[in-house]
């Protein structure tokens, strides 16, 4: 359940925040809508793909952060998240609604006690309310650039199916569907007018930012392979 209302510096005074990465809090994601201007500290990290919305069936970007239902590879209880974190993890339990930003009441994160507070005993926006409404501004233009970024692309039919298939060194398999990247061999038989509108669009660089980062897909199994050895071995000997 949520309960999101409008912030008030009033009512709201005495709220926490615990801001620290953790499954707990929701930072337990596989996969998280990113934004456009996200890209270049998201190529150094994930695979950057399209998948669609399971309600509308739009297509959206994502950040793999892991294989399986509710698994983050990069998330560390005791360190926090080892890497970029995308914006729609850092952003929350806060919404924009308008021009204002909006809280969920109800989410784990929010308190009375422990961690981040939003303002001052003047009730003015601490420093760590001030990086979210950072954050937003980031979030909210980076949206419609996604959106017209995508539009393009599923234009010029430069949108392809991705079918991800591992096997690990403890015999578990994983394959992943519904996922998408460029169609490389679309992209190479574009007409140069069209390549030039993309490259002063920003567009092609986007691209060639989620080719890049499908080198992250191996770099991940092996993530999930280790943490697999490392349960497998941990049974063994508990067993012995």
């Amino acid at each position: 359940m949520t309960n999101i209302v409008l912030l008030n510096s009033e009512t709201h005074r005495s709220l926490r925040i615990q801001n620290k990465a953790s499954a707990l809090h929701g930072d337990n994601q596989r996969f998280v809508q990113v934004v456009v201007t996200e890209f270049p500290h998201l190529v150094l990290h994930y695979p950057i793909l399209f998948s669609k919305d399971a309600d509308t069936g739009a297509f959206y970007c994502g950040a793999m952060l892991g294989f399986d239902e509710g698994e983050n590879l990069f998330l560390d209880e005791e360190k926090g998240l080892e890497s970029y974190r995308p914006l729609n993890l850092q952003r929350m339990p806060f919404y924009a609604s308008g021009g204002d930003l909006a809280i969920d009441l109800d989410h784990p994160r929010v308190n009375t006690s422990k961690g981040q507070p939003l303002f001052t005993d003047k009730g003015e926006p601490t420093a760590y309310l001030e990086n979210i409404k950072s954050a937003f501004r980031d979030l909210k233009p980076g949206i419609e650039m996604t959106r017209q970024f995508i539009a393009t692309l599923l234009r010029l039919k430069l949108v392809e199916t991705i079918d991800i298939s591992l096997r690990f060194d403890d015999g578990a398999t994983r394959d992943l569907i519904d996922l998408y990247t460029i169609n490389q061999d679309v992209l190479r038989d574009l007409p140069d007018a069209t390549v030039v509108e993309l490259f002063r669009r920003g567009y092609l660089r986007l691209i060639y930012l989620m080719i890049a980062s499908v080198k992250q897909v191996p770099v991940l199994a092996r993530k999930k392979n280790d943490r697999l050895l490392r349960s497998s071995d941990a049974l063994t000997s508990r067993l012995a």
